[in-house]
């Protein structure tokens, strides 16, 4: 976060976006963390995971202290890490949300252990370099995990079935935003009833079903707001919505304000 920093000049960098994992750890650094049009605060020993694709901006006290690591779909692949793992112990997020984690420091220190042998082999000409970083990276991610866990209380036993269906409903989610708005539409995919998605979305995401949906569809139309020329109309009917009013009444109620001004507020060039 240092090098960050000065590299640019102390000033806050502008929202964009990558097609690779970000994982943001402050050591001591104060500030705000802006994730898909939401505002996170950064504290010491907050941790981010941020998505490929999301449009974020760090912006922080001086001298911050921290680490960032990146990574692509590709590296892990290529590391035997499915994306699926990453998804099964970060489904609970929602798709709109990104809120930190908080590292405690009998967590603190064996997560830095981690972060120095991966500094250690990215500066190193080592043998299996990339397979011992992957090796890194993943206890990393474990441990990571392990505190997501602890964090929400959920046991194994809660865990059981629900991650899974709940994989599945995200997955469908990304798939066809666009095209189902129901959740009866999400629930006949996955071979349950409405009432049954609702209640696992409720219990282990704090959102139905009916919003999660939602979420994902504002989300996509704050983001061609933000980075295409496209009209509301336009956008509705991208997402799906043959109604330009329902669509504008739509994004009001979730956004509290109409997609033109979110337009005019939201502009990004350099994304």
């Amino acid at each position: 976060m240092e090098e960050i920093y000065a590299r640019n000049g102390g000033k806050a960098d502008a929202p964009h976006r990558h097609h690779f994992y970000t994982i943001l750890w402050s050591f001591t650094a104060r500030g705000s963390h802006i994730i898909d049009f939401k505002e996170y605060p950064i504290r010491p020993n907050s941790l981010f995971l941020v998505a490929p694709d999301k449009i974020h901006q760090v912006k922080t006290a001086p001298n911050p202290t921290g680490i960032s690591i990146l990574f692509t779909p590709e590296f892990l692949q290529y590391n035997a890490i499915a994306e699926d793992f990453i998804a099964n112990h970060f489904i609970f997020k929602d798709t709109c949300e990104t809120p930190p984690l908080t590292v405690h420091e009998n967590k603190a220190k064996k997560l830095h252990f981690f972060v120095e042998q991966m500094q250690a082999l990215q500066a190193s000409e080592a043998e299996y370099k990339y397979d011992s970083l992957g090796a890194y990276l993943k206890l990393f991610l474990i441990e990571s995990f392990q505190a997501c866990k602890k964090e929400k209380l959920i046991t194994p036993q809660e865990l059981h079935g629900a991650r899974e269906l709940l994989r599945k409903f995200r997955h469908s989610v990304e798939k066809h935003y666009s095209e189902f708005h129901k959740v009866k539409d999400y629930a006949d995919q996955l071979h349950i009833t409405p009432g049954y998605l609702n209640e696992i979305t409720s219990k282990y995401v704090g959102k139905s079903a009916k919003e999660y949906i939602q979420n994902r569809i504002i989300l996509e139309a704050k983001r061609l707001a933000a980075l295409s020329p496209m009209s509301a109309k336009e956008i509705g009917y991208q997402l799906g919505f043959t109604d330009p009013a329902h669509f504008s009444k739509v994004f009001k109620g979730n956004a509290g304000q109409t997609l033109q001004q979110f337009k005019k507020s939201h502009k990004l060039s350099h994304v």
